[in-house]
């Protein structure tokens, strides 16, 4: 027999007061005279309901990023990008999220992720007057939010743990507005700020800590131009510990006479599912998609992520990689290893293999390497668009230009095409570039065991960021504190130390 479900809760008031009531409206008018509800507007503009009965921390979040208009760099769908519940799963699988819910710690971790600055306290680090004193400031200013992190029962509701952004704050009353994300359960309410600190000193059951809040700021510029880190797949992990703990081991262990030993070895141990640890978030395109206007933002934003990669490029280390993978014949391998949006890496091995077929050595290992792969549509005369893909391919020191037609039967959807356009463009980051960055985002620790002196100072100073442009250097730096954080959250120290990683 069916359940009747539930439509809503009685808020509890006292303690809270609705905010859709007169004495709700009230409190609104005289903190709106205070000048302390200034954050509000924004919050309110992108106020939205958890999707899952336990995603109240990532609701919290994603209205939060996008309240602060900060540009997660990768599309939500069809050509958005907006921060969603469903893209924040760098620092805690949402399969995980969905069953028991995230702690404060591992929300910070996501804040981090996103390219949030985050400053987090516990109850047990902080003073009821700090968190006042907190509250005040990012009520009187949008450019700042607090989420909180409270128990229900302090407040006379049902349920337990649960995060909601604070939207305002009555000075006179000493409340402050909750913008409840379970909008199916209770409306946005005002509560008092003694009760909510009460309700912050509980301990959370599942990881031993005291509860507490986090405040949000925007970062001085979008960090994670090229790349941002993904734990979607379960075997991120293992990605995570070869990167930071078995890559160590490994240089310690083997005999290194040069660079292209260290690549190698690091290379050829490599998970197989390794690029599914890195979100593609570069589009950087060589023409403007024809019939499509960008905003000057929106240009100067590209511009500045072209730049970057080629930044990337520019390096030593991007020239050993890429050197490195055309001795070892090591492209065709590499490029299998691809995102679930692989049609890139597809491309890649498709220029390869016909500039071997049109230089003579079909079926010889040559070494050629795609360094950069696009794909263009093109219509003619009324008919279906046709698919080319088009790469750059490296053997050696020869650079070469293919454009590869793809057979009618083996059409990429039409999703991958510009309609309408005729010269629809985007690259990608290729495995040279994803390979160079990562091993410029490792610790500099990570190379202390390389036994040959001269080659420990060859690759130290080629993994040395202090005299690249600052654009590249934030990348890296980015990329590092991502590392950093997972693998903090690998050895369960996410929720026992909500600092922020170190810079370097």
């Amino acid at each position: 027999m069916a359940m009747a479900g539930l439509y809503r809760r009685i808020l509890p008031s006292p303690p809270a007061i609705d905010f859709a009531s007169s004495e709700g409206k009230q409190l609104f008018i005289e903190a709106v005279q205070h000048g302390t509800m200034e954050g509000f507007y924004r919050l309110i503009s992108y106020f939205q309901t958890q999707s899952e009965p336990a995603y109240c921390g990532l609701a919290s979040l994603s209205m939060v990023l996008n309240a602060l208009a900060i540009d997660p760099g990768r599309k939500w769908k069809g050509p958005w990008r907006w921060f969603d519940e469903s893209m924040l799963d760098c620092c805690e699988p949402l399969e995980k999220v969905k069953a028991r819910g995230i702690s404060l710690g591992k929300l910070v971790c996501l804040a981090n992720c996103a390219g949030a600055k985050v400053q987090a306290f516990r109850t047990n680090q902080s003073t009821i007057d700090d968190f006042r004193k907190y509250i005040h400031r990012c009520s009187t200013s949008d450019d700042c939010h607090i989420i909180s992190s409270y128990h229900r029962a302090a407040l006379k509701q049902t349920g337990t743990g649960h995060f909601s952004p604070i939207g305002g704050y009555h000075v006179g009353q000493d409340m402050a507005l909750i913008l409840d994300v379970a909008r199916f359960k209770y409306p946005p309410h005002w509560v008092p700020v003694k009760l909510l600190w009460k309700g912050m000193e509980h301990v959370d059951e599942a990881t031993g800590q005291h509860r507490g809040f986090m405040l949000i700021s925007r970062p001085h510029r979008e960090p994670g131009l090229l790349y941002t880190l993904s734990c979607k797949h379960e075997d991120w992990v293992n990605i995570a510990k070869y990167l930071m703990d078995d890559v160590p081991l490994l240089l310690k262990s083997e005999d290194l006479k040069d660079t292209q030993d260290v690549l190698t070895v690091i290379f050829a141990s490599l998970p197989l599912n390794y690029s599914d640890f890195i979100k593609w978030i570069a589009e950087v395109r060589r023409t403007e998609d024809s019939g499509q206007s960008l905003s000057p933002e929106e240009k100067a934003r590209l511009a500045l992520k072209e730049e970057v990669l080629k930044q990337v490029q520019e390096t030593d280390l991007f020239k050993h990689v890429g050197q490195c993978l055309s001795l070892e014949s090591s492209c065709h391998k590499m490029v299998t290893l691809s995102h679930e949006n692989n049609l890139p890496e597809i491309a890649a091995g498709v220029c390869c293999q016909g500039a071997e077929i049109l230089n003579g050595n079909a079926g010889v290992s040559a070494g050629y390497c795609c360094r950069e792969t696009c794909v263009r549509c093109f219509s003619a005369n009324g008919d279906k668009p046709v698919t080319v893909v088009c790469g750059m391919v490296v053997n050696g020191n020869d650079e070469q230009e293919f454009d590869m037609l793809v057979p009618s039967s083996s059409q990429v959807r039409s999703g991958c095409c510009f309609s309408g356009s005729k010269n629809g463009i985007g690259i990608h980051p290729a495995t040279s570039d994803v390979l160079t960055t990562l091993l410029l985002a490792l610790p500099a620790e990570t190379w202390i065991g390389i036994k040959e002196e001269k080659l420990l100072r060859e690759l130290q100073k080629l993994v040395c960021t202090e005299n690249f442009p600052t654009l590249l250097q934030e990348e890296v730096l980015h990329l590092r504190r991502q590392l950093h954080l997972l693998k903090k959250y690998q050895e369960n120290k996410v929720d026992l130390d909500l600092s922020a990683p170190p810079p370097s």
